[in-house]
């Protein structure tokens, strides 16, 4: 039995358990609380356990950051980053990850995760770590990875055979080209050579012509079009200028109009000042206005010379886009000239031309053969795979192992729950959702039950798990927490039943037990654990 008062450190055993084993606290805390507050460093664990015959060790701490695994006395080398190293820990000695470690080994009530309130996708995960059939998921991960290179491996192969084809069939055209080829069609492309000729030099006319007028007519344009935008632009602010200061005078006569005494010092305006300052003002607001007409004078004039320019530089575009197509049409027709002229020069020499074609034809029809042999090949590889994965999902071979141990499960559960003196039947099926009937056959699900019902469904599928794993030889453990759980939901008689289970669990099986209720639980165990504060610090007697 572990006892000692709230905050003494009973729960920081397990916490040390759990970092030492799994690198991460057992409650839901982050990492660097762990780290004792008085100097804030040398943050040490070590778990010391045996399986079979062999003894290991595990020391792990954080500033400075330690993690060692020594077997039989010898350290194991860790030849890799620190997460293959955990890897290595948890897959090839312990057997055992952190979700199963709260599932089959610690029971508690702080962050435990009831099997019953985990997803469907961490109760399978759970179920497999314990029937060792992970292994399946691991092969049909990779096999997905596989399957997805075959996928983009026949789809470039498809695409090549394509390529090849589309090769094949532009060779057998050029061949049939150049056998085609004659005096007349020569005749036929000097003709159209020529045209293309005089084409070109009638559309270089016109581009002088259209030079011309943009030099003499339009040169200037653009740059005058951006003096008169900026000249406009300045105007523009001139008059928000002018605007904004006839307001402020506007503001400033209102004030001397409508005020006899000035609300700042409470003192009473002179006549005087205040014609004078009236008369001031409006003697200024005459003269803005007289600057405001020049401005908006000025504005129309602006806005008229900028559509002008605007007008003229449209037009200077215009000039230009045509100047643009004419230039394209010029390219076009001398490289329908350079093609013309190149086939005229093939047809000279067409005998040597069609014997290499046709050598290069029979090239890309044996590369065609090749590429379609090597499609066929990679669909089948693809379909047997497909088949493997089919029998590697969830559906498939583990769902068949699954359903052999359903039966086992379902009667150890059903077994536990009657000697919590709990009388449903309780089944899972390979989904592991839930029925739970009473003895009236009434169905009900896990969360319709009270607190104290829950609890001991979630020790009889403890115990299940462990039977099953000791079965399977999956995870045979001998060490069994029980965090607080007989303070919890249980009545007297739900804690008399869990002991006749704890009982029964055989000599060799070291059942820690983390109680408040030390004074009622007193007696039944052959050792007592206590933990209390000393300056600060927990300890242990």
């Amino acid at each position: 039995m572990v006892v000692g008062a709230n905050g003494a450190g009973k729960s920081t055993m397990l916490d040390a358990l759990s970092f030492g084993l799994f690198g991460k606290p057992y409650r839901n805390i982050n990492k660097p609380q762990l780290i004792n507050t008085i100097n804030s460093k040398d943050c040490v664990v070590e778990v010391e356990f045996s399986v079979g015959p062999s003894r290991f060790k595990v020391i792990r701490g954080i500033k400075p950051n330690i993690f060692e695994i020594y077997k039989n006395g010898e350290v194991i080398n860790e030849d890799s980053h620190s997460k293959e190293f955990q890897k290595l820990l948890e897959q090839n000695i312990l057997k055992l990850n952190h979700k199963s470690f709260h599932q089959i080994v610690v029971l508690g009530s702080s962050s435990f995760i009831p099997f019953m309130q985990l997803t469907a996708a961490n109760r399978r995960e759970v179920i497999e770590d314990l029937l060792d059939i992970n292994i399946f998921s691991k092969m049909n991960m990779v096999l997905k990875d596989n399957i997805a290179s075959l996928k983009d491996k026949i789809r470039d192969a498809a695409h090549q055979v394509d390529i090849v084809k589309n090769k094949i069939e532009v060779q057998r055209k050029y061949i049939s080209d150049i056998k085609n080829l004659n005096e007349e069609k020569n005749r036929e492309k000097q003709t159209e050579i020529k045209t293309q000729e005089d084409s070109i030099e009638q559309v270089n006319a016109e581009n002088d012509e259209i030079q011309k007028t943009l030099e003499t007519k339009y040169d200037q344009v653009a740059k005058q079009l951006e003096q008169a935008g900026n000249a406009f632009q300045d105007a523009r602010i001139e008059k928000s200028n002018l605007q904004s200061e006839m307001k402020k005078l506007v503001k400033e006569d209102k004030f001397f109009q409508d005020n006899d005494v000035c609300p700042t010092c409470t003192q009473e305006i002179d006549e005087n000042i205040k014609g004078q300052k009236v008369k001031g003002i409006a003697a200024k607001a005459k003269e803005i206005q007289k600057t405001f007409q020049a401005v908006e004078d000025k504005l129309s004039n602006g806005k008229s010379t900028v559509d002008n320019l605007q007008d003229q530089n449209r037009k200077s575009m215009e000039l230009q886009g045509l100047l643009r197509d004419n230039n394209t049409k010029i390219n076009m027709s001398r490289r329908l000239i350079t093609k013309l002229e190149q086939e005229i020069t093939n047809t000279s020499d067409s005998k040597d031309n069609v014997k290499q074609a046709a050598q290069d034809l029979e090239d890309f029809i044996d590369q065609k053969d090749s590429l379609i042999t090597e499609k066929v090949e990679l669909s089948e590889e693809y379909d047997y795979s497909s088949i493997i994965a089919d029998m590697l999902k969830d559906t498939g071979i583990k769902t068949k192992i699954i359903k052999q141990y359903l039966p086992v499960m379902n009667k150890l559960v059903n077994q536990y729950l009657q000697t919590l003196d709990f009388f449903v039947h309780f089944e899972l099926n390979e989904s592991f959702s839930e029925t739970i009937r009473s003895r009236h056959r009434d169905s009900f699900s896990y969360d319709s039950f009270s607190e104290g019902e829950k609890q001991r469904i979630d020790l009889a599928l403890l115990f299940t798990w462990r039977q099953i794993a000791k079965m399977k030889n999956s995870v045979a453990t001998n060490l069994l927490i029980l965090d607080e759980t007989f303070d919890s939901s249980l009545d007297n008689d739900g804690v008399e039943n869990l002991f006749k289970i704890i009982h029964t669990l055989g000599a060799d099986t070291n059942v820690f037990v983390i109680s408040h209720k030390g004074e009622i639980l007193d007696g039944r165990f052959k050792s007592k654990m206590e933990f209390y504060k000393d300056k600060n610090f927990s300890k242990m007697r």
